[in-house]
């Protein structure tokens, strides 16, 4: 402890007599004045943390969403989760974009929220560079071509020859338009000079259900939520939109290895926060999540069911969405895909 005292002459009276003050208080009004981001962050958070999920329950993002608000929690955080679907994303994107820029409201979203959505809107609702505060890339992930168990192809190969054979028979699944299953369904179809019906949910798990259900013919679901009903046989997986095949499921070959050069796609999911989060909050949220996303069984949960763990620092997250979205952007306007 300092009890020293010192001497300070206040230069707007220099008549005045010295003032003695304990170096403790001077040590105090230098904090308060120089770093009144401590007592901020310290504060932080003393209410719920709402982490917003742009689609329905099931899908990969509110998968990811959460063990998200689990690791969060379990940092002494009290997070809720809230599904707010539609719109491809747009309505939990909005939503997020007029919150108060405070740390209390969150969103973890896909690449079709955070990149697509830019290019596929002629009018997006929200701006990803000038709406959000990007804090991390948490996962990234395969999509797989799979359709229901007692559809008659077996092999990618086949699948084509029968698309060939029986043109607009074929319905695809897709968690939204622009999303990225939607769009490696739309570059397949160029590439195979094949055609088929579209058919747009609110959800990844939504058009898995009806996969399972036979209700629809095909999807290229994200690799990570659907593994469990391949192993089970619920549902076929024909090839992966990976550059090598995965080690989760190595008897499924990669789109690639059947004639498909450069069939390549890789969806992902992010953490976002409004823009203006004050830059204390921020750091302390990106720092709770990766350090409760990197625990062990974490990432040996999601490296079994096919996730590739990203946890990038926001600076990093920023340029990745710049990227992306330019990206994304070109093909969605070579593939004509729209919803406006």
């Amino acid at each position: 402890m300092i009890s020293q005292c010192i001497d300070v002459k206040l230069p707007d009276n220099p008549g005045a007599s010295a003032r003695r003050l304990t170096a403790r208080s001077v040590v105090g009004v230098l904090l308060a004045a120089l770093l009144p981001g401590v007592a901020l962050a310290q504060a932080y958070p003393n209410k719920p943390v709402k982490v917003l999920v742009p689609f329905v329950a099931g899908g990969t993002s509110d998968i990811v969403a959460r063990a998200v608000a689990q690791r969060l929690t379990e940092a002494g955080y009290t997070a809720v989760v809230e599904n707010r679907p539609g719109a491809n994303g747009s309505v939990a994107a909005e939503a997020l974009a007029k919150s108060a820029p405070d740390g209390y409201t969150i969103m973890v979203g896909s690449i079709g929220v955070f990149a697509i959505n830019m290019g596929l809107y002629r009018a997006p609702r929200y701006n990803v560079l000038r709406d959000f505060d990007p804090i991390t890339v948490v996962v990234r992930t395969p999509n797989v071509l799979i359709t229901p168990p007692n559809f008659p192809a077996s092999t990618l190969k086949e699948f084509i020859e029968y698309a060939r054979k029986n043109p607009g028979k074929i319905s695809y699944g897709s968690s939204g338009s622009g999303s990225s299953d939607h769009l490696s369904a739309e570059l397949f179809k160029q590439q195979t000079n094949t055609f088929g019906v579209h058919i747009p949910y609110r959800g990844g798990a939504a058009a898995q259900t009806d996969i399972m259900a036979g209700q629809i013919e095909a999807s290229f679901q994200n690799f990570g939520t659907v593994v469990p009903y391949i192993r089970a046989g619920k549902m076929k997986a024909l090839a992966v939109t990976s550059a090598e095949r995965m080690p989760q499921l190595p008897n499924v070959p990669t789109v690639i290895e059947n004639g498909l050069p450069g069939f390549e796609v890789t969806s992902w999911q992010a953490v976002a926060a409004p823009k203006g989060v004050p830059k204390e909050i921020l750091a302390k949220l990106h720092a709770d999540i990766t350090k409760g996303m990197r625990s062990p069984e974490v990432v040996q949960r999601f490296t079994d069911q096919g996730f590739e763990l990203v946890l990038n620092t926001p600076e990093q997250t920023t340029s990745f969405f710049a990227s992306e979205i330019e990206r994304w952007g070109k093909v969605v306007k070579i593939s004509g895909a729209t919803v406006d």
